[in-house]
């Protein structure tokens, strides 16, 4: 981030920390983790790279399911298993609350993901997901650019090109969302839509005002 883009977002956008959006996402699970007792699947949960996804020790057990093997030594996992959504590693009606971080725009198959994650919650569990709308425009820019592109930009935000992962946007409406839940037997109870500062053009100050004045 250059000086006068530091600038620009410490005048608009005060208090706002790195992670802003992994922070609520935080709040919205820790909402939700009323018992100790209750055993939680991160669905991605990767290498353990975002600290604000770490719930080790509030709940009885986190588990954690990502086709990267980086996941198995991911420390803000109990135990966490090399995998796919399509086809979680776990029993029926193992977990109390499932939850993804920016997981749904990535998903290839997500009817049987949503099937999936029914599958392995218990009655009365819930499914937390945190995941960009597609028609925002971050995402209708992603679309039309390569995936090195997509790199590029995250290694500006600090992000490691490991990382950066392809991204499909095929569960990302609110029409799919719903659609998708429903033919896996879920019930869409809530659904928030959230905007926050204009990280993704932090390249320059006028892609930074751009974003400044969409929003």
């Amino acid at each position: 981030m250059n000086r006068l883009v530091r600038w620009l977002d410490e005048r608009l956008y005060p208090g706002f920390e790195r992670n802003w959006d992994d922070q609520l996402f935080r709040h919205r699970i820790l909402d939700h983790l009323s018992q100790r007792s209750m055993e939680v699947l991160d669905l991605g949960a990767g290498a353990g790279i975002v600290s604000q996804i770490n719930f080790r020790g509030i709940a009885a057990h986190i588990c954690g399911v990502d086709p990267d093997p980086r996941v198995e030594s991911n420390p803000y996992l109990d135990e966490g298993k090399v995998g796919f959504g399509e086809s979680l590693p776990y029993p029926d009606a193992r977990f109390d609350m499932v939850f993804a971080d920016n997981v749904l725009e990535h998903l290839a198959e997500p009817e049987k993901v949503f099937a999936e994650v029914a599958r392995v919650l218990r009655p009365g569990g819930v499914f937390l997901v945190k995941t960009p709308n597609r028609y925002h425009y971050m995402p209708l820019i992603a679309r039309l650019m390569p995936h090195r592109f997509h790199q590029w930009i995250n290694r500006k935000r600090g992000r490691a090109e490991e990382d950066t992962f392809p991204t499909l946007y095929r569960a990302n409406t609110n029409r799919d969302i719903h659609r998708i839940a429903d033919s896996a037997g879920l019930t869409v109870t809530h659904m928030e839509f959230i905007e926050g500062r204009p990280e993704y053009l932090w390249i320059t100050a006028f892609t930074y005002l751009f974003g400044w004045l969409y929003e």
